[in-house]
């Protein structure tokens, strides 16, 4: 039955990416706003916020950006399934000898492919704008461990949304809370210059500690409580919705 599920999900990953390659705009058009925002925040902002470090300012908002660039690129992954689900290409699939969570997870794993993509192009120009680490081949795994769980938690949001939309503009609409989140953070300035209502949900969202960690592996110092909340979010988040996504899944198909 596992042999079964896997050459499912592995022929419909393949399906999904093929699309991908097809359109490669959808890459790139996720990386653009991330360094857009970087572009403005080093080059325009950076020089005026004061982060209480020494390190360089691209070093400090790198974690974000990062986080809002998968952000971006999950609206797709709704988008894709939005579509598949008025086209009727679910429907042909249940006739099919096919398992059916084979089907969420060929868009899961294609937007967590795509998005290590986009993840990729950002953090190279990242580097051009002056980013340095001295992180260990196991932080950096560990940073790339991180974008993986955060990935595939968002999409499966994303595939709550692309289930439960009535609209085109509705599937990847859902997104834009998501990106604006890491604003509300310590990404961009210490929470501490924040007013205490504001500094208070910033402190205790989960966008907060997953950067703090990034952050802080990055800078090869001590990741303390951050990591354990991190994955505490990062894990309950990808359960609860993995669970709505796959009854709304059952919901739409029966």
């Amino acid at each position: 039955m596992t042999t079964h599920v896997l050459a499912d999900t592995g022929t419909l990953t393949g399906r999904s990416l093929r699309h991908i390659l097809r359109s490669p705009d959808t890459i790139i058009t996720t990386a653009v706003t991330p360094i857009a925002l970087m572009l403005i925040f080093v080059y325009v902002f950076g020089g005026a916020i004061n982060t209480g470090s020494d390190e360089s300012y691209i070093n400090y908002m790198l974690p974000g950006i990062l986080l809002i660039t998968v952000a971006s690129g999950i609206a797709y992954t709704a988008y894709r399934l939005f579509l598949d689900m008025q086209g009727g290409i679910f429907e042909r699939f249940q006739s099919m000898p096919i398992a059916r969570s084979s089907v969420l997870w060929g868009h899961v794993l294609t937007s967590l492919v795509a998005n290590l993509a986009s993840l990729a192009i950002v953090i190279g120009v990242a580097f051009a704008m002056g980013f340095r680490t001295g992180a260990s081949f196991g932080a950096w795994l560990a940073v790339a461990g991180i974008l993986v769980l955060f990935t595939l938690a968002l999409t499966w949001l994303a595939v709550i949304a692309g289930l439960s939309a009535k609209t085109v503009d509705g599937a990847s609409a859902f997104s834009y809370p998501l990106i604006f989140l890491p604003f509300i953070s310590s990404a961009f300035v210490p929470t501490d210059t924040m007013p205490g209502p504001v500094a208070w949900f910033a402190e205790n969202q989960p966008v907060t500690s997953i950067v703090n960690s990034i952050r802080a592996l990055f800078a090869e110092q001590p990741v303390g409580n951050d990591i354990w909340v991190a994955l505490a979010w990062l894990v309950g988040i990808f359960v609860v919705a993995y669970v709505f996504a796959i009854v709304s899944y059952r919901r739409r198909v029966s």
